[in-house]
């Protein structure tokens, strides 16, 4: 199946959690933006809970941008695809070099999305991660690994498409992993949709804005 677009994904994805997730005491959506959010928001609705964003960037291997050699979230914390760096040769300098420069972008969206609103408290709380695909999968560890680190109360991964080996690598932090489809072969996130459109700053704020 290809979605239509991401609220299409959004609303197939929503059906599966709230079948899926039923213990919820204080339960909030984080979307991964850009592209998360339109998912999350879907799901935020569906469920009645919060949305929020949380704010993960890949660390592109220089020249080859969209090869992700790891990611880095919210906090500084980071992910390294050591395959990638071990292939390319990649000093760990150059992995500083790039994530200082992703760490001042995330700070930049913070600023964007988040505005005067008060800092994320996960503590004690039901996170639900959406985003709108999982491919190599540095973000999603990225942001499961910093929420982690906030004594959440519990932490449930919910995407429309993943890789089939997604259900066996998923870090054991994570309580649940929900996703609608696991196509094999996989190809990229974006085959799957028939729009995949990028989303835009502007949309993410529409959407955190309710």
């Amino acid at each position: 199946m290809r979605f239509r677009d991401r609220e299409h994904a959004g609303d197939v994805l929503a059906n599966l959690v709230s079948e899926t997730v039923r213990d919820v005491t204080d339960g909030i959506v984080l979307g991964l933006p850009r592209g998360g959010v339109p998912v999350a928001a879907r799901v935020a609705t569906f469920m009645g809970l919060p949305l929020d964003v949380f704010l993960v960037r890949k660390l592109g291997l220089p020249g080859h941008e969209e090869l992700a050699m790891g990611a880095i979230a919210t906090g500084g914390v980071r992910v390294l695809n050591n395959d990638v760096l071990t292939h390319y040769g990649i000093a760990e300098t150059t992995v500083d070099k790039v994530a200082a420069y992703e760490l001042v972008e995330i700070q930049r969206r913070e600023r964007l999305y988040r505005g005067d609103r008060p800092t994320l408290d996960l503590g004690g709380r039901d996170v639900i991660l959406v985003d709108d695909g999982i491919a190599t999968g540095a973000s999603i560890r990225a942001a499961i690994k910093a929420v982690a680190a906030t004594d959440a109360r519990s932490v449930v991964v919910a995407v429309p498409v993943a890789p089939v080996s997604w259900r066996s690598e998923m870090p054991a932090s994570v309580d649940e992993l929900i996703v609608v489809q696991t196509p094999e072969p996989f190809s990229a996130v974006g085959w799957w949709y028939r729009d995949f459109t990028q989303t835009t700053d502007g949309e993410v704020q529409e959407l955190l804005a309710g």
